[in-house]
């Protein structure tokens, strides 16, 4: 399993595609996942002669679990860290959820770096409604039941016609999180709490001199349309895409659509 210490932290990682390439995929996670979640994607761009990197933040699944909150300043300074070890310079951020956010905090503070940036059902700030359903997660996480704290944050993340259809699916992921040991849980608590008290980007967002994309599921209700207008008013040359019955969890719920918008900003974007 490779692992890099970053920061004083383990980051797990993966490399993946052309080693001679001179531009990579950079795809962050949700704050639920591991790099497994990019699996219907990067393939795509390994065929099309891109470098991909994944990672896991601290906290996250098969990566450090430090005392936490953490910042979003942290989790931009370890992917860059991890970006410069591994020497690669021009690069493509793809970002979910908190990975978008991660996204949005690196392509504020080192520009120069990104190529395009692509952001999928993030925000740059957080409400009442959006601190209540993370503050259920966290009560979830202190439990230390996989299924029961899975199950318990299926409504705020899927839309529910993909709930009623995918039914078999979600409960497969459910019982997989029965194997979970409990510093799955402590991690996702720390990061729960980075959200909460750390999310305020909207100030810093015209700093972001990159073509921009804006992935939106429209039933998305944990970040829902307010969050990503933000985002396409105040970042410069950014374009906005809404995915039809699609709820928080773009990444699974409308993969198909969601391919396409990618690799064709992507390509368009590339040097």
């Amino acid at each position: 399993m490779p692992i890099m210490n970053v920061n004083g932290n383990d980051l797990f990682y993966e490399i993946h595609g052309n080693e001679e390439a001179t531009e990579t995929i950079v795809f962050l996670n949700g704050v639920m996942t591991t790099t497994t979640s990019w699996s219907l994607y990067y393939p795509i761009f390994e065929k099309l002669g891109y470098k991909i990197l994944l990672h896991d933040f601290k906290g996250q699944m098969k990566s450090s679990k430090p005392e936490g909150p953490y910042t979003f300043k942290e989790h931009a300074e370890d992917t860059k860290a991890l970006v410069d070890k591994l020497g690669l310079q021009k690069i493509h951020l793809i970002g979910t959820s908190y990975g978008g956010e991660v996204a949005l905090r690196f392509s504020i503070d080192y520009p120069e770096m990104v190529q395009s940036l692509v952001v999928i059902d993030g925000a740059s700030e957080i409400d009442d409604v959006s601190r209540l359903f993370v503050e259920g997660w966290r009560k979830l996480a202190k439990e230390k039941n996989g299924e029961e704290f899975f199950w318990g944050a299926v409504p705020s993340l899927y839309y529910n016609k993909f709930v009623e259809n995918n039914r078999e699916f979600l409960e497969e992921r459910g019982k997989a999180l029965n194997a979970i040991d409990d510093e799955y849980f402590k991690g996702q608590i720390h990061l729960y709490n980075t959200y909460i008290t750390d999310l305020s980007l909207t100030g810093e967002l015209k700093h972001i001199q990159c073509p921009t994309l804006i992935v939106l599921g429209e039933n998305d209700i944990l970040t829902p349309r307010k969050f990503s207008e933000i985002l396409v008013e105040k970042i410069p040359n950014t374009e906005f895409i809404i995915i039809p019955e699609c709820g928080h969890v773009t990444i699974f719920e409308q993969p198909e659509v969601l391919k396409s918008a990618l690799v064709g900003f992507i390509i368009k974007n590339t040097l």
